[in-house]
């Protein structure tokens, strides 16, 4: 049963999809600053490349050794002392002096936020019901949406008035009225303590069947997802004939469609499950991955439902799997289980870019040449993806029946 009253439940779901919001921001913030923070630092492309990298670097790292911890504790104070440690170091970042002070302070908000995001949905499983729980995480989930719409117009609008550390005070900020809140609405959630303090360690998951297998499940549909995603942009440029200045647009048209989505993908998953939700987002996916990274020179308004349909499908997988791994997983082990499912995640992205950026070629007019063959790869991914969930969702239901 939920531990709160409707109206609660609504509240601090928008609360969490607030605090999601504020840490989805501060990384998405920093990539269209290059043009201000490389020659004020005097860093070159590859020096700005490791301030993005960092923070999803000390995210997967916080959240291998959050697994020692994250569950012996109450999961309010634990939320609370790692949004207090982001807000720090954001507000660092705006302090930065130098190139290494920025890096430093990515580096901890990177940590503070990945450890962040499991204990949110460890939280959305606590207290949600499992009936209702995937149309809870696609509340949390629209954050992304909600960056894509306003803040990273709002931020950028920021950094033209200000500068480049304006941006990153106003996160620190709204982080800071989120804080707030969440320390005033956040009731105490500690029924996986019963009574005593967890193992610590993994030792425990590793032994129940099918558990592990959810992390590689994430790690294969992130990683599908990470071939194409970082070089969404360069291609619409260079390859498809998409102005650079329209793209702020299309990025934020496909942010109001997947605002507008995430909600309603996660009540399909409440009425018709988690694993053939999943089933037919990946498989319909794969559609626009193929379409996309063959495009020729297209006109807008048949790039636009394309694009629109590549953000909505990849970004929706996420509820789907998440709601699936999150109810496969005791209150007890919950915390640390989401804690390296979050590692696995970040680490995915990594590779994910880091292979497509080694199979494409950047042609002199810009082209990227090989795009194509990373969407066969991708596309093959997801194919990975679909045979590890049915494999998943088969040891689980042996399982059961043994038991």
């Amino acid at each position: 049963m939920s531990l709160l009253e409707p109206r609660q439940e609504k509240q601090l779901l928008w609360l969490l999809a607030a605090l999601q919001f504020s840490h989805i921001l501060d990384f998405m913030i920093l990539m269209p600053l290059a043009p201000e923070l490389m020659p004020a630092f005097g860093i070159d492309a590859g020096q700005f490349g490791l301030l993005v990298s960092a923070y999803t670097f000390a995210s997967a790292l916080m959240g291998v050794l959050g697994s020692f911890w994250l569950d012996r504790f109450d999961r309010k104070p634990t939320l609370l002392l790692l949004y207090a440690g982001f807000i720090g170091a954001t507000v660092a970042c705006a302090l930065a002096p130098d190139y290494r002070w920025l890096m430093a302070a990515r580096f901890v908000a990177g940590g503070c936020a990945g450890l962040m995001g499991a204990v949110v949905m460890t939280i959305v499983a606590d207290v949600i019901p499992p009936q209702r729980r995937g149309q809870a995480i696609g509340t949390v989930m629209s954050a992304f949406g909600i960056c894509a719409v306003a803040g990273v117009p709002v931020g950028l609008a920021l950094a033209a008035m200000g500068g480049w550390r304006m941006p990153f005070w106003g996160v620190a900020a709204l982080a800071a009225v989120f804080w707030v809140l969440l320390a005033w609405c956040l009731p105490a959630i500690k029924g996986h303590l019963n009574g005593e303090a967890p193992r610590s360690g993994l030792g425990e998951i590793w032994r129940m069947p099918g558990l592990p297998l959810g992390w590689l499940l994430t790690f294969t549909v992130v990683f599908a997802s990470f071939l194409l995603i970082p070089y969404l942009g360069a291609y619409l440029v260079g390859n498809v004939g998409i102005a650079f200045d329209t793209l702020p647009w299309l990025y934020c048209a496909a942010g109001a469609a997947t605002l507008y989505a995430m909600p309603r993908i996660g009540k399909l998953v409440d009425r018709f499950g988690k694993a053939q939700v999943l089933v037919g987002l990946v498989l319909a996916s794969m559609v626009p991955h193929l379409i996309f990274s063959h495009l020729p020179p297209s006109p807008l308004w048949l790039v636009l439902p394309v694009f629109i349909a590549f953000m909505v499908l990849t970004s929706g997988r996420a509820i789907p799997a998440m709601a699936l791994l999150t109810g496969m997983v005791p209150p007890h082990l919950r915390g640390r289980y989401l804690a390296v499912n979050i590692a696995a995640s970040d680490g995915a992205s990594g590779l994910g870019a880091w292979v497509a950026g080694h199979m494409i070629v950047v042609s002199p007019a810009g082209a990227l040449q090989g795009f194509g063959t990373v969407g066969w790869l991708a596309a093959a991914s997801s194919l990975a993806a679909l045979c590890l969930l049915w494999l998943l969702v088969r040891v689980r239901r042996l399982v059961a029946v043994a038991a």
